[in-house]
């Protein structure tokens, strides 16, 4: 039976024959979260399409580009839009780029997303770091575990870096601006929640919900990464009694409202 390791460091091989940047920070942007990577300087710009074993982003808002290049002097790799469950791929395939970017010598990750605000205090257009999550997608450990990469039972206690976090709201508060923090609940999608759903959600304590970013997190926790998690709420959680509908060009459009903050943030931290 073929390694996994193997299908990683043929993408990783490649990668370093595309660029001659050597990064390890990585940044994961979500829908609408695409501006980031637009500061990204001297980058090098490589479509997944042309990278072995990766797959393709069918989502909205979702570019489709592993980018290299510096942030603030800082060399890092951006992923311009991600892999999701709901798009037929496996865990497996949805958290390659994270494997890859591990094997590449990344140690810290940035991740972002768009999501649902559960917390009836969130309005939209908030920035919520998120200080912990609720999985409810398939784990994209189950299976053989890869010795190589990390533990077979991994600690998920402190995922999100408490140091990072700290240096968030200082670089917010300098900018002028208060962050949300929360808990992130992870669905499968595609369909948006219904008002029970999101009633239950915020009863089991999440603050946002979204259909990606976990599956991510929990495989750069088993890499040994330390990671820092930011959403944008943009769109809030509906009652039987809304007439409003979710939709997701609107949600691409409050996402790139808010993605100037967000970068800002990110860029300051790095």
């Amino acid at each position: 039976m073929t390694s996994p390791l193997i299908y990683f460091d043929e993408a990783a091989d490649y990668l370093r024959s595309k660029t001659h940047y050597r990064p390890t920070t990585g940044i994961i942007l979500g829908s609408g979260l695409g501006k980031l990577a637009d500061t990204i300087e001297n980058p090098d710009i490589i479509p997944y399409s042309e990278i072995p074993h990766f797959k393709t982003s069918t989502a909205v808002g979702h570019k489709g580009n592993l980018i290299f290049g510096t942030l603030n002097g800082r060399e890092v790799v951006a992923m311009q839009g991600r892999f999701h469950f709901y798009e037929g791929y496996t865990m497996q395939e949805v958290t390659l780029p994270v494997r890859v970017m591990s094997r590449m010598g990344v140690s810290r990750l940035f991740v972002s997303n768009a999501a649902g605000g559960i917390n009836p205090d969130f309005k939209v257009g908030d920035l919520m770091i998120i200080t912990d999550h609720i999985n409810f997608m398939p784990n994209p450990l189950i299976g053989k575990n890869i010795e190589e990469m990390g533990t077979r039972f991994p600690d998920m206690t402190t995922v999100y870096s408490r140091t990072l976090r700290k240096k968030a709201h200082e670089t917010a508060h300098a900018m002028g601006l208060t962050l949300r923090e929360g808990v992130y609940v992870a669905e499968t999608g595609p369909t948006y929640e219904t008002p029970a759903e999101y009633k239950m959600f915020q009863m089991l304590g999440g603050d946002a919900v979204g259909m990606s970013t976990v599956p991510e997190v929990i495989v750069a926790r088993h890499c040994g990464m330390e990671i820092f998690g930011m959403s944008v709420i943009t769109n809030c959680a509906k009652d039987l009694d809304d007439n409003t509908l979710n939709d997701g060009d609107d949600v691409v459009r409050i996402a790139n409202l808010a993605a100037d903050h967000m970068t800002e943030i990110i860029k300051k931290i790095i």
